[in-house]
């Protein structure tokens, strides 16, 4: 592939956007590029406050438990507050969080601070997927969500770079650049991001349609059949995704090699996310989102499972190549999907209840990877992820291919009608009708 051809895919791929979600680009570029505490929260704990590994893995997982809670409630604050005050509130709160940690030294209150700002920064990915599924057309909200990935490993890969520089400054320093990074964040948004939640339907509504509207819980969100499963199916991913960031290094060790060598392997992540999202988005700009999703499930089955036959860094950055491929095609493709099975008035409760499942897998799977690898072993783990991956799979091919068909698809699905034949006009037939976006029935919530 030529310079001129790279060139020309990368232009139509950030091009038609509106100029809000560059807006919104950028302030996820500038909070990933200052996140430095959970980069290197472990590391404060045990080397500069002298906690145990123990202690410090529980504080880590705190912050995917307070992001349990955190997601819902952004996603109710998203509908009923709007997009733009809880973005700006979340980010702030989050920014407080992280400059208490600069000076918080107790246990308990090292906890708490890391547990409430797993519940903002996770609080405030609701009101962001939502403000893109308002303001990007139909058939670029994928491409859209792709770019605000791609912004976020972009800044996750600087701010490991400039973590690593400035580490002499100490960690309480970066703590304060984190809190510093997050305020801008909030500033911008504040500045230059329009609210975009849609207004109340304006005329005459059916009572049904009202009470749809005005009631609208987590609960009820997840009684939609074809958005449960999508979530089930996504926290089942999840576990596989999750799974090498604590069983990669310790199988890795457990072969002989040393934490430099998993640092250099667990970097491929970060580079060729940053390096080939703008290409992998050009493959899966037209594809059935079923397609994406079973491909992605696979990618991360076989990249997993294949940890256990690797035998040399270079094998085990191979693995990583692979899911990491998976997770740049499952990522903006599940949030494309929520948004399509999500009614206007419920995306941000469908977002924060999808955002939940990403939280219960990384308070559950760092649990469950370290479990295993120390009892049955790391070739059981790898396994077990392989199997789910393909589980997953399945399930995507079998349960969600009507509830996310794209439009061409469904106009396949339309009885042709008779050809007529000479006679006398008979009265026209009722249409065929298609239903969209899954069973009618199964959605207490969708309008």
């Amino acid at each position: 592939m030529s310079i001129s051809t790279l060139r020309r895919s990368a232009r139509e791929t950030v091009s038609g956007l509106p100029p809000g979600f560059w807006w919104l680009w950028l302030s996820t570029l500038v909070n990933r590029t200052g996140a430095f505490v959970l980069t290197f929260l472990s590391l404060y704990l045990t080397l500069e406050l002298g906690h145990s590994a123990w202690f410090a893995g529980l504080v880590v997982a705190l912050h995917g438990l307070g992001g349990v809670a955190g997601s819902p409630l952004g996603g109710v604050l998203t509908d009923r507050w709007g997009r733009r005050p809880t973005m700006i509130t979340m980010h702030l709160a989050a920014a407080a969080c992280a400059g208490a940690l600069a000076f918080v030294t107790s246990a308990w209150g090292i906890a708490t601070a890391v547990l409430l700002m797993g519940a903002a920064m996770q609080a405030v990915r609701p009101p962001i997927n939502a403000t893109i599924a308002d303001m990007v057309p139909a058939h670029d909200v994928r491409r859209a969500y792709s770019l605000n990935y791609w912004a976020l490993n972009l800044g996750f890969a600087i701010a490991s770079l400039g973590g690593g520089a400035a580490a002499f400054l100490g960690y309480r320093t970066l703590f304060l650049v984190d809190a510093v990074a997050t305020v801008l964040c909030a500033v911008i948004v504040f500045l230059r991001l329009p609210e975009t939640r849609p207004a109340p339907r304006s005329g005459p509504q059916t009572p049904t349609e009202s009470a749809a509207e005005e009631k609208v819980s987590t609960l009820t969100v997840l009684r939609d059949a074809p958005f449960r499963t999508l979530v089930l199916l996504n926290l089942l991913v999840c576990l596989v995704f999750t799974a090498p960031w604590i069983g990669l290094p310790l199988t890795m060790a457990d072969q002989g090699l040393s934490a430099s060598s998993y640092g250099a392997v667990i970097a491929v992540n970060g580079v060729v996310i940053v390096g080939f999202q703008l290409l992998v988005n050009k493959f899966t700009d037209k594809r059935s989102p079923v397609l994406l999703l079973v491909l992605s499930s696979l990618l991360f089955g076989l990249g997993t499972g294949a940890t256990a036959l690797a035998g040399s860094s270079v094998a085990f950055a191979a693995t990583v190549v692979v899911w990491t491929v998976g997770e740049m095609i499952h990522v903006p493709t599940n949030a494309a999907a929520t948004a399509r099975l999500a009614p206007e008035h419920a995306r941000g409760r469908y977002q924060g209840v999808m955002g939940m499942s990403w939280a219960v897998a990384g308070f559950v799977a760092p649990i469950l990877a370290g479990a295993i690898v120390d009892g049955p072993g790391p070739d059981v783990l790898w396994a077990a992820t392989a199997a789910i991956g393909v589980l997953a799979a399945a399930g995507y091919a079998t349960r969600l291919r009507k509830a996310l068909a794209e439009d061409g698809d469904e106009d396949k699905a339309v009885v042709a009608a008779p050809v007529p034949v000479p006679g006398p006009v008979p009265s026209p037939a009722p249409a065929p009708v298609v239903v969209k976006g899954g069973d009618a029935e199964d959605s207490p919530v969708r309008t």
